[in-house]
């Protein structure tokens, strides 16, 4: 069960980024990286969940997904070398993160989106018989990936989409990542303008379950509005 715990990112690390940045221990600036270092794993499973992600997402969102895939394996392979996890675990995570904002699964539920999506996602994957550690790894990563938060922890998988998201939609912490290795992904899965976008998948969430979620993160619109590093991408 250890191997399967390390594999699937469940070690537990805290929760705040900010700590996992100061004590990191590769301290380096980071090194540009191109798409074809980090290469997409390619096994039935992926493929299946590709599809699906490709068929039920808007194209904006499936590009920030693959960004947020690709952000964070830079940021977790040249900042956090010891994060032992599967490629392959974090891929689906990240096709499937915001699953729940779609207008039909946003609109079907009083769930906040991402436990809905982390409810979608654990269904689709156990049907497709991923095994169950994976999948509740995935469930688990989607449905705190906005917990942000200094106490307390969260799994190595959550914290490096924790990382990717809030690069792309806010662009904290971009000192993790070379600029060129930016221009790389979004040049590969272009914007779109995401910005504006995602903001207003957010304003949406708020207005019609004010219980929501994402009310935790004060000023989360305006904040994603305010993305000054993604802005000549978008």
């Amino acid at each position: 069960m250890s191997d399967l715990v390390q594999e699937h990112g469940w070690t537990a690390v805290p929760r705040s980024l900010e700590k996992l940045v100061s004590d990191r221990k590769n301290k380096t600036a980071p090194k540009p990286v191109s798409l074809e270092d980090m290469p997409l794993p390619d096994t039935p499973l992926v493929q299946e969940v590709l599809q699906y992600a490709k068929e039920n997402l808007p194209r904006e969102t499936f590009n920030h997904s693959m960004r947020v895939y690709y952000y964070g394996q830079a940021i977790a392979t040249q900042h956090f070398p010891s994060w032992h996890y599967s490629a392959e675990t974090f891929l689906l995570a990240s096709l499937l993160h915001d699953i729940g904002t779609t207008p039909s699964n946003q609109g079907k539920t009083h769930l906040s989106f991402e436990f809905q999506g982390g409810i979608i996602a654990l269904s689709l994957l156990k049907d497709l018989e991923a095994e169950v550690v994976q999948a509740e790894s995935v469930c688990e990563t989607i449905i705190r990936h906005q917990d942000l938060g200094d106490t307390g922890n969260i799994t190595t998988l959550t914290a490096v989409i924790h990382f990717a998201t809030v690069l792309d939609n806010t662009g904290m912490h971009a000192e993790l990542v070379h600029e060129e290795t930016i221009k790389n992904v979004a040049a590969a899965y272009p914007r779109k303008n995401w910005t504006s976008c995602f903001a207003g998948v957010v304003r949406k969430e708020v207005e019609v379950k004010p219980w929501a979620n994402t009310t935790r993160i004060d000023g989360f619109a305006e904040m994603i509005e305010g993305n000054d590093v993604m802005k000549p991408y978008d």
